[in-house]
Formats: C-alpha cells, sequence, structure tokens
C-alpha cells in the first residue's frame, strides 16, 4: 500500500502542476496523502515539522546564496543593458540570415555568464521576434531557439557553468563547477550542433512549404515590467566588452579560486571553530559565491552613472530569487518524506538495480525521472541526490568511477525530462512568445529532451570506457 501511496501522489503532482497549481502548496498536500494512504496517519504531523520542513530548511541553508546572488546577478545584468548590448552585437555581427543561430548564441553566452534563464528569455525575445520576422522564420520556432541557448548545454554540461544545476552535486560528492570539463565539452557540442540542425531543418522546411513568420498578439505575450527604462538605449551606451566583462568575471574568478586559491589552502585553521565544516566538499560552493558577488559589484560600480534606479534592481533580483528557492526547497521536503516511507526502499532498490555494474546508468535513470515528475531539473536532481547520493558515491567508488563523472552525468541526466510539457520553464517560455504547446512544444521537446538525451548517452558511453576527463 506504501508504494501505491508513492505513485498515486507523483501522479497527482504532475497533473496538479500542469494545471498551475504552486508548487509551495501542492508538495506538502501531496506528501501528506502519501502519508495519509501509507496507514501513517498518526505521524503526519511530526512527518511534516520534522521531515518535510527539515529537509526544505537544510536544502535553503545550502543554496540560498547561489540563488539569491545568481538572480540579483542576472537582474542587474538585464536593467544595466549588458544583456541587451551582447544581443544587439550579436545579432549586428549574424545578421537576420544567421537569425536562429544568433538567438541561441546570444542566449548561451548570457546564461553560460550566469544570468537567469528567465531574465534571458524575457531580453532576448523582442530582438529573437525581429529577426525571425525579417528573416522570414516561423515564429514557432523562437522557444525551441530560446531554450536551446538557455536550458540545455550551458545549464548541465560545459565547465564551470554557474547555473544551480551545475552545484547541486558539489556538496554530496566533494566535486566542482568543472568537473568532468572534457566530456562537459563533448556534451555541449552535441546539444548545441543537432540542436542547431534540427531547428535549421524544420526553418527550411517551412520555407519549402511557403510558410512565413506568422502574426503577433502582444495581449498573448508575457511581458517583463520595465518601468519607464529604455533597456536598447541603455544598450547602447555601454560598450561591448564592458558588458562582457562581469560574465567572463564569473568564469574567471570561479576557476581561480577552484583550480588555485582554493585547491592549494590549508582549511585546517578553520576544524576548531567550524567543526562540522568539510572544506574539501565546500569549497567548490564558496567559489561560485565569490564569483557572482564580485561580478555583481563590478557591474554596479561600472555602470555606476547609468542606473535609473539601482535599489530598485537589487530589489527586484532580490525577491526574484525567493520564489524559485522556495519552490524547489518544497520538492525536497516532498522527497524526503516519500524517502521516509517503507514502500519507497522498494523503489529505491529498483533503481539501485537498473544497471548494478555501472551506476552512472543507475544515476541518469534516477535524475530523469524525478526531474521529469518534479518538472524542474534541479528539484529532481535535489530529491534523487538527497534519498540516494551516499548510494551512488559508495557504488561509484567500489567501481572506480571518478565522482568528477557522477557530477557531470548527474547536471547532464537532470537536464533531460525537465521540460516535458507540464515543467514550469516551458510553460513561462511559451507565455513569454505568446504561444500555446500545439504551436511550439515539439520542437522545444526536440532540442531540451531528445538532443540531451543522446549527450548524456554519449557521455555515459565515453565515461565508462576512459573515465572522466
Amino acid at each position: 500500500m506504501s508504494t501505491f501511496a508513492i505513485i498515486l501522489s507523483l501522479v497527482l503532482l504532475i497533473f496538479f502542476a500542469y494545471r498551475g497549481i504552486s508548487v509551495l502548496i501542492l508538495a506538502p498536500l501531496m506528501a501528506a496523502l502519501a502519508v495519509f494512504l501509507s496507514g501513517d496517519i498518526g505521524f503526519m504531523l511530526p512527518i511534516y515539522t520534522d521531515t518535510f520542513m527539515g529537509a526544505l530548511g537544510r536544502y535553503i541553508l545550502n543554496f540560498f546564496p547561489l540563488f539569491l546572488l545568481g538572480a540579483l546577478f542576472g537582474q542587474l545584468m538585464a536593467d544595466s543593458g549588458a544583456a541587451n548590448a551582447i544581443a544587439q552585437w550579436l545579432m549586428r555581427r549574424l545578421g537576420a540570415r544567421h537569425a536562429i543561430a544568433t538567438v541561441v548564441l546570444a542566449c548561451a553566452v548570457l546564461t553560460y555568464g550566469g544570468v537567469s534563464l528567465f531574465v534571458v528569455a524575457f531580453a532576448i525575445y523582442p530582438i529573437a521576434k525581429s529577426l525571425f520576422r525579417e528573416s522570414g522564420i516561423p515564429k514557432r520556432l523562437i522557444p525551441a531557439s530560446i531554450a536551446l541557448g538557455s536550458f540545455t548545454f550551458t545549464m548541465t554540461a560545459l565547465p564551470g557553468t554557474p547555473a544551480i544545476q551545475n552545484a547541486i552535486p558539489i556538496p554530496f560528492f566533494g566535486t566542482h563547477t568543472f568537473a568532468a570539463p572534457g566530456l562537459g565539452i563533448i556534451a555541449g557540442l552535441i546539444m548545441l550542433g543537432l540542436g542547431l540542425l534540427w531547428i535549421n531543418t524544420r526553418a527550411r522546411a517551412a520555407r519549402l512549404a511557403g510558410e512565413g513568420y506568422g502574426e503577433d498578439d502582444p495581449r498573448l505575450e508575457l511581458q517583463a515590467a520595465v518601468e519607464g527604462v529604455d533597456l536598447n538605449e541603455l544598450a547602447r551606451s555601454i560598450p561591448l566588452p564592458l558588458a562582457m566583462l562581469p560574465l567572463v568575471l564569473v568564469i574567471g574568478i570561479n576557476a581561480l579560486l577552484t583550480f588555485g586559491v582554493f585547491k592549494g589552502m590549508d582549511f585546517s585553521f578553520m576544524g576548531e571553530r567550524f567543526p562540522k565544516v568539510d572544506a574539501g566538499k565546500q569549497s567548490g560552493m564558496w567559489a561560485i559565491i565569490v564569483a557572482l558577488l564580485v561580478s555583481s559589484l563590478v557591474l554596479i560600480v561600472t555602470r555606476w552613472s547609468h542606473w535609473s534606479n539601482l535599489k530598485h534592481s537589487i530589489n527586484k533580483g532580490t525577491l526574484g530569487s525567493m520564489l524559485p528557492i522556495f519552490n524547489t526547497a518544497s520538492e525536497v521536503g516532498y522527497g524526503a518524506v516519500i524517502a521516509s516511507m517503507a514502500g519507497f526502499a522498494l523503489i529505491r532498490d529498483a533503481v539501485l538495480n537498473v544497471s548494478p555494474g555501472n551506476p552512472l546508468i543507475s544515476e541518469a535513470v534516477a535524475m530523469n525521472v524525478l526531474a521529469g515528475i518534479t518538472g524542474s531539473s534541479s528539484g529532481g536532481m535535489s530529491i534523487a541526490l538527497q534519498a540516494l547520493g551516499a548510494d551512488y558515491l559508495r557504488m561509484a567508488t567500489e567501481a572506480g568511477i571518478s565522482p568528477e563523472l557522477l557530477h557531470r552525468v548527474a547536471t547532464i541526466a537532470a537536464g533531460g525530462f525537465d521540460t516535458l510539457p507540464h515543467s514550469g520553464a516551458v510553460i513561462t517560455l511559451l507565455a513569454i512568445c505568446g504561444l500555446t504547446h500545439k504551436q511550439a512544444y515539439l520542437n522545444m521537446a526536440m532540442v531540451t529532451v531528445g538532443i540531451p538525451m543522446l549527450a548524456l548517452v554519449s557521455v555515459i558511453t565515453l565515461g565508462t570506457m576512459f573515465g572522466a576527463f
């Protein structure tokens, strides 16, 4: 009965999430339903206050700085005009003839530099509309182009990306954001190359069929609120090197600290005052925090005379971090409740035994399934690692598999089924573009689900043959 309760709660979680119910209330309710149906109703309150809230609190404790600084940095990049300046420079260089590549690369540069994918979508969509209309490319391909540049290789594969998905495995495996860089680059090239090939092929087919751009209906498009600020004018006032500087600093400082300062530092002096801190597992997180903080400060200082309302940008970025982290933490709390139930042992054993000799395959299955259920790569990965991370590390150690390889497989796998139709990122992007699932989702699914799965298989195959590199 406990296993049935878990499965039913998962099905209802997907159903109600797709219908737009907030996971903040949905996650504890579905956890309570699973507990009730399993017959543990007498323990429901302590399970909520201790298991659910305990896991939620630990997640916020570990990852809140990344959500906060990431959202703040993204908002500052957008409101300073730096994000628009980079996108417009690419547009001028590549032009309407390469509209799809322009949109994908603009999104990729910004997200790899640490800008939130939602900020990028709002910033790039108006430019994408102009380019696609001028080129006669169907508007329905815009979401796939933005998603390819924002939701895939820069989020999960490229080494050093400050995306939260690339940071979550750090405390579980004692790794860093540059884990298995060679495999990450190979996976990224597969996603980028095949993704561009797919979208361009669809554009050519549409052209041969006589299909043009289509029609815009601004009433259907989700607009970002910009109070009296001309971002295009701001973009023209910032030189490209200055616009790129914060993005370069995010990756550069992260790499400097990871492979230089922190790698050679003796952290034993921390032991007496902070005996529970494992610097080897925390230094990767510290590097991202410092990189985002310094880059944000540099952006503020270098654009000091151009801020129309710096306080508003800081407050908006800060508040913008709250909903994402509480949504993800609620999913982690739900996962902790499920993991505490007797029926979960059967599910856990089934997942761990998918490929007894190769924990990478089991890990990939767990990440994909849970990311698909929650509609969130970070949520699915967090649930999987909270429940099974120690098991995977033990199995990998026994099999002689590097923790860095575990890290990279986990991140790429979490970026597979996370963009099923009920995903919040998918729904939001379609709303920004004023399109429906019927119009645009098939091409989005190909570049964010189908092709990343090919990249994942390639990484597991190469990693099994040659190890992490």
